[in-house]
């Protein structure tokens, strides 16, 4: 993304990636990832929705999907979480309400109604919202760059890392690049890659972690329809660690849903420990359904989210070097804002500065510098 919105500025561009573009073992490959907006921090919500408004241009340039707005559903029972009111439905929804974005507040009886695959005493719906189409993202990401000239070095080694007159120079196996910036994204390798530049003493407090879980339910053909992202929507009870995708037609081949550690909640203690029960006790209608794991059905989602010690993206101007700049740290819930990244490198290396607001990211705040 920072290549695409890099390119046209730019006198060159190069990419040089590690593996190859659209690797599954990267943190970046799914068959599908969330676009939602339902976060309880005001903050990453309009950012989330700011995302959703780039994802959109790329979507018209592209001329086929990359989104597909199914909404997503924030569930609440009692059984599970006996205080509706301050479940991550109901928080998030306030956040809603207070940005003024679109939602629906549904109850258990509307619930019911507008989606009787789930069993819940509500639901929260963020309405502008559903599930990114990653091969398609991808594909149309491939055949951008291609037609803007950059140049992409697949299964690159990096040897060092060298600076002279105010260019910077890459050597790797492939022989040596050349740029007037870099821009590091680099996932759990970022200090790997920090440790090359000369003189620079960044390091980040990055640590991987994944999903516990993450399964397909594949519904009988008979029931297939209700399942597709047609009939249901994203949905997530984060509270428990529960997050789910609707079964993409002719994409994915069941409905996909995960257990994990999600970034800025505190998972509270319930009876749901693990998918199967979260189905058993909250989309009965799954009961009976296939159960495969989704590695095994799709080769994706094998990959480590990038953590961050305090929780928050880092995004900006390495400490300690020129005209170097980074995003990484994007908790297992950064996919949906890759265009807006991209955006925000892409006018950092070039422009010296972004037309957002950054601060709460900078990368400065592990080293002590005070910042603007």
């Amino acid at each position: 993304m920072t290549a695409y919105y890099a390119a046209p500025l730019a006198t060159s561009v190069t990419i040089l990636e590690k593996s190859r573009v659209g690797d599954p073992a990267t943190a970046s490959f799914s068959l599908t990832r969330s676009a939602r907006n339902d976060y309880t921090d005001p903050g990453y919500a309009r950012l989330a929705y700011e995302a959703r408004r780039l994802w959109l241009e790329l979507q018209a340039a592209y001329g086929q999907p990359l989104l597909v707005d199914c909404g997503c559903l924030n569930l609440a029972k009692r059984t599970v979480t006996p205080d509706l009111a301050s479940t991550y439905a109901f928080r998030s929804y306030a956040v809603l309400e207070q940005l003024q974005l679109p939602r629906e507040a549904l109850s258990a009886d509307e619930l019911q109604r507008r989606f009787p695959q789930f069993s819940a005493d509500a639901g929260r719906l963020d309405v502008d919202a559903g599930l990114v189409d990653v091969p398609a993202a991808t594909s149309f990401l491939q055949a951008a760059l291609r037609a803007r000239s950059v140049r992409v070095v697949e299964h690159a080694t990096l040897l060092g890392i060298t600076r002279s007159d105010g260019t910077w120079t890459v050597a790797t196996g492939a022989g040596p690049v050349e740029s007037d910036a870099l821009v590091i994204t680099a996932g759990l390798g970022t200090n790997e890659v920090l440790e090359l530049l000369p003189g620079c003493p960044a390091r980040f407090p990055l640590r991987p972690d994944r999903p516990s879980q993450s399964k397909y339910f594949i519904p009988a053909a008979a029931d297939r329809e209700r399942f597709t992202e047609r009939e249901l929507p994203v949905f997530a009870y984060l509270d428990i660690g529960i997050y789910g995708h609707p079964l993409y037609d002719g994409k994915t081949p069941g409905v996909k849903i995960g257990y994990y550690n999600p970034p800025g909640v505190d998972r509270v203690d319930s009876p749901i420990h693990s998918v199967e029960e979260f189905v058993a006790e909250c989309m009965p209608s799954l009961r009976d359904a296939e159960v495969v794991d989704v590695a095994e059905a799709s080769g994706a989602d094998v990959c480590f989210y990038d953590l961050v010690d305090d929780d928050e993206f880092i995004i900006g101007p390495v400490p300690g070097a020129d005209s170097v700049f980074t995003g990484v740290g994007w908790r297992g819930t950064g996919y949906k804002f890759a265009p807006w990244a991209g955006l925000v490198l892409a006018q950092l290396a070039l422009q010296q500065g972004t037309v957002y607001d950054i601060r709460r990211f900078a990368p400065d705040r592990f080293n002590g510098a005070a910042r603007d």
